[in-house]
């Protein structure tokens, strides 16, 4: 039910109203942010000038303030890059062949890998200011973010209807033109959905970039992720407790005041014939619909907005398809394959004389079983969150009723980072006798069921109107429904989620399978247990094998399990 006034009942209002409150609500903004941000501009000398971290609850809202501006910054650069990314792997064949397995691979590099190897060479690019140490804190938060959105945007443009791609040829698009009302726009809802996701994978990462162990070595940036582990350093649970409140008020004004109303505005970019019976609402976008304002600053802009279009269009031309020679396409492959066989070659050579020379192969062995016991975690974990989730995220975006009032709640729940609630499962799990064996496919899924989720959904929401009622006006039910509608339709997107999940379930293995709270730590047996102790202790070898051995897996798994999927995605199961 609407709780506030319409646009049209907004602009009866004297003078404005509405736009009264987008400009205070802006200047409330840029002086929030000019503030918080300042306190990354202070002064930095390693190892001496680490910043501590008070547990005074007076504390929470500046703390709280430091890690929701780092997590917008990571986005901003998240989306950038799958936009980059995602478009280069999406349009050049070959280009394909090389980033989606890199692509792979980064995104089984745990965040500590990140963090182990970017630390250090942040704090010296930015010497003598704490910026050095921010920034490879967003760039760890980046690290957990940009994987999932980049999948969804190339899994997209791969899937974009025939029909409309000749559109797009017969009316002779510019690349530049192709990409802004197409491309983009086709690709929205998924998007959007995964960078909500992609946020709150982030929250499960912020205490490992705040407070930061590597190479024998601690570095403490002020926010909540940092109090956090000085509240479960200290055993203080009334800290913890107020933490905890703290990051459900952060997410639940992230969700009113930012993926909300982007919810609502992303509604026009359905790929359908007929509109939704009911629209997505949120009191922030009909505030700012109702509002002269921005009205007013795009009409101003528009000048500068054509120029930059008709610049980037004439940059980017239609070009005439040109016939293909099979000859010279062969002899290109083989000589790009050739290229890329030399490179994998050096790196197994490399590989091997790392091996021989540092760990040897008794612990290569040893680290290759850890990783079959945490791969039978992840398989466990995706199972059973196919088996909840998926119908969960179908009646959701089947329901635009229902979606208006779960997704606030399946928001808050998927943003929540579940590391906060480790050292209370920590206590749990002592008191009752439960092996973190077992414990830590519970935890491992709090951070990486959400995938399945959000992308079941995205693709629930972008199944078209007239087909639901299509399907409904055959009297398709239960399982012939799922069958002939439900699973075509989500399936492409529900390929992402799962590629996505269990690349995340990989990473979380590294801080659910060793928890602690104060003095108590539970360890389970696993390749995330074994790349957290290594990252502690600053064992560079026994680092890099872990990670190496995690990035083999993930690629593995990714290459004989997921791009098979992926391609039946592409030729079959798409609308």
């Amino acid at each position: 039910m609407r709780t506030f006034p319409s646009p049209e009942a907004l602009r009866r209002f004297p003078f404005g109203l509405a736009d009264i409150a987008v400009l205070l609500g802006t200047l409330v903004l840029i002086a929030l942010v000019a503030r918080v941000g300042a306190g990354t501009l202070v002064s930095f000398q390693p190892p001496h000038d680490v910043p501590s971290v008070d547990l005074d609850l007076r504390n929470l809202p500046y703390y709280a303030a430091r890690s929701t501006l780092r997590m917008f910054i990571a986005l901003f650069f998240s989306t950038v890059f799958t936009l980059v990314y995602g478009f280069i792997a999406a349009k050049s064949r070959r280009a394909e062949k090389v980033l989606i397995p890199l692509l792979d691979i980064l995104q089984s590099v745990p965040v500590l890998g990140f963090l182990s190897i970017t630390v250090t060479g942040f704090i010296a690019l930015f010497p003598g200011s704490l910026l050095g140490l921010e920034a490879a804190s967003i760039f760890a938060i980046f690290t957990s973010q940009v994987w999932n959105m980049t999948f969804s945007f190339y899994q997209s443009l791969k899937t974009i209807p025939a029909e409309l791609d000749e559109a797009t040829r017969i009316y002779r698009l510019s690349g530049w033109e192709r990409f802004t009302k197409l491309e983009v726009p086709s690709s929205m809802m998924g998007l959007l959905w995964n960078a909500m996701m992609s946020f709150g994978g982030g929250w499960f990462f912020v205490t490992q970039s705040e407070a930061i162990t590597v190479l024998n070595r601690d570095y403490t940036l002020p926010g909540l992720g940092s109090y956090v582990a000085a509240a479960i350093a200290e055993e203080n649970l009334a800290a913890m407790g107020w933490a905890l409140v703290t990051i459900a008020v952060v997410i639940l004004l992230c969700n009113q005041l930012f993926w909300q109303p982007l919810v609502a505005w992303a509604d026009k970019f359905r790929m359908e014939q007929s509109a939704a019976a009911t629209a997505p609402e949120s009191w922030v976008y009909d505030l700012f619909k109702a509002a002269r304002l921005p009205t007013l600053m795009r009409q101003a802009f528009a000048p500068l907005k054509d120029t930059i279009n008709r610049t980037l269009a004439a940059l980017t031309p239609v070009r005439p398809a040109r016939p293909i020679n099979p000859a010279q396409q062969v002899w290109g492959d083989r000589l790009y394959n050739l290229v890329l066989l030399l490179v994998i070659g050096a790196l197994v050579v490399a590989g091997l004389h790392f091996i021989l020379t540092t760990v040897g192969l008794p612990e290569v062995f040893k680290a290759f079983g850890l990783g079959l016991l945490t791969l039978l975690r992840v398989v466990v974990l995706m199972v059973i969150a196919t088996v909840i989730w998926t119908p969960v995220g179908v009646a959701i975006g089947f329901n635009p009723r229902l979606a208006e009032f779960l997704q606030p709640v399946v928001q808050f729940l998927a943003s929540f980072p579940a590391n906060f609630l480790f050292p209370f499962a920590t206590l749990f799990f002592i008191r009752t006798g439960i092996s973190i064996e077992v414990g830590s496919i519970l935890l491992m899924s709090l951070g990486a069921q959400w995938y399945i989720l959000f992308n079941s959904i995205a693709g629930a929401m972008s199944i078209p109107t007239e087909l639901r009622e299509m399907a409904t006006d055959f009297n398709l039910r239960g399982w012939l429904r799922w069958r002939k509608l439900i699973i075509p339709g989500i399936f492409s997107a529900w390929v992402t989620g799962g590629i996505t999940a269990s690349g995340g379930a990989w990473n979380a293995s590294i801080v659910a399978e060793v928890v602690s709270w104060g003095s108590s730590t539970l360890v389970a047996t696993g390749l995330g247990a074994y790349i957290a102790e290594a990252t502690t202790a600053g064992d560079w070898p026994r680092i890099t094998l872990g990670i190496g051995m995690m990035s083999l897996f993930v690629v593995g798994l990714n290459r004989l399990f997921w791009r098979r999927l992926y391609h039946l995605a592409e030729t079959k199961y798409h609308l």
